[in-house]
């Protein structure tokens, strides 16, 4: 838990002291890191110089890195009037976002900030973020680019512009009210209350955090506070295509987060297996086989591809509750059971309800996809009953690891 300073220096924040932030607005920094050993001293530094003393403050930093950032942490930290600490993680689930979650749930103040370490969200900025929500009673305060006083100048070259703008109307677009009062839902600088955090249901996916906790933890009540990117100090972008990739899988989980939304997903992937499927019988009935056997074979290569595409868009984060060989195994059973299925369905309906073929066919076809949906969703990716354990001794089972203070604040003594 975060603990007030004591005996440090008034540093006299002129912007903080033209705000006044009421008390308490004590605020935890969240500085995902991976790799940013050159960075560190300099964001330290400057994170002493523009938070001035009357504002608890502690930083946690959540460490993915490969190389000495950690300990560069722990040396540089000896020099600030407020607590750090360090938790490093062997296994980065999640990516930046994993991480920002990670920190969030060891924070013990009001307020979480969430910036990066190299340096391009400027420190100076983090009492503002804080006073803007004080004064505005908001839940989340968003640094800004694309408000009266912002700027995307830090942004090196054309490409990772446009890249930027087309990535903020996409996701505008996709979720025109979660983002409401949101200019720049790409932004990785923000301010939020913990009290709005609910750290379970975030399914953090690369680097945009932000996104994530707008759209399923749903503040009420957002603000802005313009601000300029800056160039990054030192090292290089951890953007790449991957990320990018990431990011589009991300927004795909995020807009088919509720059931009917899946169940629209899961029609249009289905829809689309029809191409590799003709494909399939164009090819096999060329080359001499009977149309009766190369529909049943071809009918596989349009199952094999609507698996895939369900697998990597509608059902990534249930994928582990079941081997994939099992899960390919189940998928294959429902899709061609719908065929056999269908052909008594429509015969139900033309014999005993006297339809004509037609709408016999389409009401069969529309009865079999739902079906084919709930028992997807039941019986592959619903997650297995866990067995119930019996507690063991008093004591038994191994705690988290807490993270390790390293700076000179109360807190880390």
């Amino acid at each position: 838990m975060t603990t007030p300073r004591t005996g440090a220096e008034e540093l006299g924040d002129p912007e903080l002291s033209a705000t006044q932030v009421p008390e308490p607005g004590a605020v935890t920094l969240v500085i995902p890191t991976f790799n940013e050993s050159g960075n560190i001293r300099e964001l330290l530094r400057r994170l002493t110089e523009s938070v001035p003393s009357r504002l608890p403050c502690e930083v946690v930093f959540v460490d993915d890195s490969t190389d000495d950032t950690p300990e560069v942490i722990r040396s540089a930290a000896q020099d600030c009037p407020f607590p750090v600490s360090v938790i490093h993680r062997d296994e980065p689930a999640g990516g930046l976002g994993g991480a920002v979650v990670e920190g969030m749930k060891s924070a013990g103040s009001d307020w979480i900030v969430v910036m990066d370490a190299d340096l391009q969200h400027p420190p100076a900025l983090v009492p503002e973020l804080v006073a803007a929500g004080e004064r505005s009673a908001a839940d989340l305060v968003v640094a800004s680019r694309y408000i009266r006083g912002g700027s995307r100048e830090g942004l090196a070259g054309g490409y990772r512009i446009a890249v930027s703008r087309g990535a903020t109307w996409l996701t505008k677009g996709l979720f025109p009210r979660r983002l409401r009062g949101i200019s720049d839902p790409m932004s990785g600088f923000f301010a939020i209350r913990r009290s709005v955090v609910t750290a379970d249901a975030l399914r953090p996916l690369g680097y945009k955090i932000l996104l994530e906790l707008a759209v399923r933890c749903r503040p009420e009540t957002v603000a802005e506070v313009p601000f300029v990117f800056q160039d990054r100090f030192a090292g290089e972008s951890k953007s790449t295509a991957k990320e990018g990739i990431r990011f589009l899988g991300h927004l795909v989980g995020l807009r088919t987060a509720s059931p009917v939304a899946r169940m629209l997903a899961f029609g249009l992937i289905g829809l689309t297996g029809f191409v590799p499927n003709l494909l399939g019988l164009h090819l096999l009935t060329g080359a001499g086989m009977h149309y009766l056997p190369a529909e049943i074979v071809a009918n596989q290569f349009g199952v094999i591809w609507n698996f895939l595409l369900i697998e990597v868009l509608l059902f990534r984060d249930r994928r582990r509750h079941r081997h994939w060989a099992d899960r390919v195994g189940r998928f294959a059973v429902l899709a061609n059971a719908d065929l056999l299925l269908r052909i008594p369905l429509i015969a139900l309906f033309v014999g005993r309800l006297d339809m004509e073929v037609l709408p016999a066919t389409a009401l069969a076809l529309l009865t079999t996809f739902v079906l084919r949906f709930a028992a997807t969703e039941a019986l592959v990716y619903l997650p297995r009953k866990k067995k119930v354990r019996r507690p063991g001794p008093e004591g038994a089972g191994t705690p988290q690891a807490p993270a390790q203070a390293v700076g000179n604040g109360p807190a880390a003594h």
